[in-house]
């Protein structure tokens, strides 16, 4: 009945929501291309590109790695989807190279690898291609974007999704330090490191050298455009105060939709009403300002999966699921959001919290195919341009994020952005959640 209750509210908020907030033409056209990992078609659900097998890999491929693009399309019927590669600058931009210098096969390919959903209340087509193949491989390092389009034109875009090739020409070491100033000492990271380019001329690394480090895999709040402080001999090094610093923010809340049988982890509720299951998460507390909680995440990732089916990626079915968060009143200066994997790193108005009066609470919800699933609520301020955890989750220094340091190498007259370099840390090691993350979501 409390599922029900929120159905009601919750379609007269996102009623209001299309209606009350306008958003730039050209940002609401399905053809307006970006260079971000993005969906297109209202359909298509559930997109996953996978490295290797592993759901919580980052999209860094080297020699002999492998990357599976699955998704589904809600239409239950099949679809003539092809894809194609963009090479990318450092910044996203599309590079000046041809198709023809980049890719070895065919610049366009088609899907054909397909099958039909079963043992489902909502039906789809899932849809999977793996790269590199015969028809497809790229040749050169650097940024990529995995485009997929319908019906034979470019210009009908359904998907796209960025990864990055990588050929290890540079050395990496990278530390995690306590920032410098005070207010962040308990709060943030800072990170130092050493790029050593031996065996590579560089002549300007101010100008050939582009460095990118990257938190638990996000671009949103990538910090670039650095350049070394130091140059000694072949090291570059890149040791400043207050530059490179993250917010830690909190281990990730969880919840798993892994059954529509049983309440399984922070599942408090099912229930089954048009023609769909409608799980209720555990209901939520603000986080800031209380004392940090040890557990394994897996730093704002999804695995898509099922207790009682074979077939996972077939036999999984797609779910409504809310989300409850306490507050007294709602906030006049901006938005909370539900943010992670889950929405691809993004402000989506979809996973945008509504307040309610009746429950004194943001209530929100999210159409998401049967998995474990990891989320924050972020907060936006209006006007700002960077979310904040301070406000719901907090900082907190122990918390354990992912941290790629990504070197870039661009040597005068060349035509792109070499990936030459890269190196992973863990801010905290000893709870490197990665491993145990993999352990608990094993199929009961």
């Amino acid at each position: 009945m409390r599922i029900l209750q929120v159905i009601i509210c919750l379609n007269f908020c996102f009623f209001f929501t299309l209606t009350g907030n306008a958003q730039p033409e050209e940002y609401v056209k399905e053809a307006f291309e970006r260079n971000i990992d993005f969906v297109y078609k209202e359909n298509i659900h559930g997109v996953q590109l996978i490295r290797n097998g592993d759901p919580f890999d980052y999209p860094i491929v080297g020699d002999g790695d492998r990357l599976e693009l699955l998704f589904d399309d809600l239409d239950n019927d099949v679809k003539d989807y092809s894809y194609t590669l963009i090479h990318c600058n450092a910044d996203w931009t599309p590079s000046n190279l041809n198709q023809l210098e980049y890719i070895n096969g065919f610049a366009y390919a088609d899907i054909l690898d397909y099958e039909y959903s079963f043992n489902t209340e909502i039906q789809y087509t899932n849809y999977r291609v793996v790269l590199p193949n015969d028809d497809m491989e790229w040749t050169k390092s650097g940024n990529y974007l995995l485009k997929v389009f319908v019906n034979n034109n470019e210009e009908d875009i359904v998907l796209t999704r960025r990864f990055m090739v990588v050929e290890p020409r540079m050395n990496v070491n990278a530390e995690l330090v306590r920032p410098f100033a005070i207010e962040r000492f308990k709060s943030h990271h800072e990170i130092d490191f050493v790029v050593n380019h031996r065996g590579i001329t560089v002549r300007s690394p101010k100008t050939e050298i582009n460095v990118a480090i990257l938190q638990n895999g996000r671009w949103d709040n990538a910090i670039t455009g650095l350049e070394p402080l130091f140059i000694r001999g072949d090291d570059l090094i890149f040791d400043y105060q207050n530059q490179i610093v993250f917010q830690a923010g909190r281990e990730f809340r969880f919840f798993d939709a892994r059954s529509t049988r049983f309440r399984s982890d922070r599942i408090r509720e099912i229930e089954e009403a048009d023609g769909m299951y409608h799980l209720s998460v555990s209901t939520d507390k603000v986080r800031s300002g209380v004392l940090d909680q040890q557990f394994a995440d897996i730093n704002g990732a999804f695995c898509i999966g099922n207790f009682h089916e074979d077939e996972p990626d077939l036999e999984s079915d797609y779910v409504r699921v809310y989300f409850e968060l306490p507050y007294d009143q709602p906030d006049p200066f901006g938005e909370i959001y539900i943010f992670g994997k889950l929405t691809d790193w993004q402000l989506k108005e979809e996973f945008k919290m509504q307040y309610n009066e009746n429950y004194r609470a943001y209530i929100g919800s999210a159409f998401l195919k049967q998995g474990y699933y990891n989320y924050q609520y972020v907060y936006l301020q209006d006007g700002a341009e960077v979310v904040d955890f301070e406000l719901i989750e907090g900082n907190w220094w122990e918390t354990d994020d992912d941290y790629h340091i990504l070197v870039y190498y661009r040597p005068f007259g060349e035509r792109y952005d070499r990936l030459v370099g890269i190196s992973y840390l863990n801010s905290n090691p000893i709870r490197n959640s990665r491993r145990l993350g993999v352990l608990r979501l094993e199929n009961k």
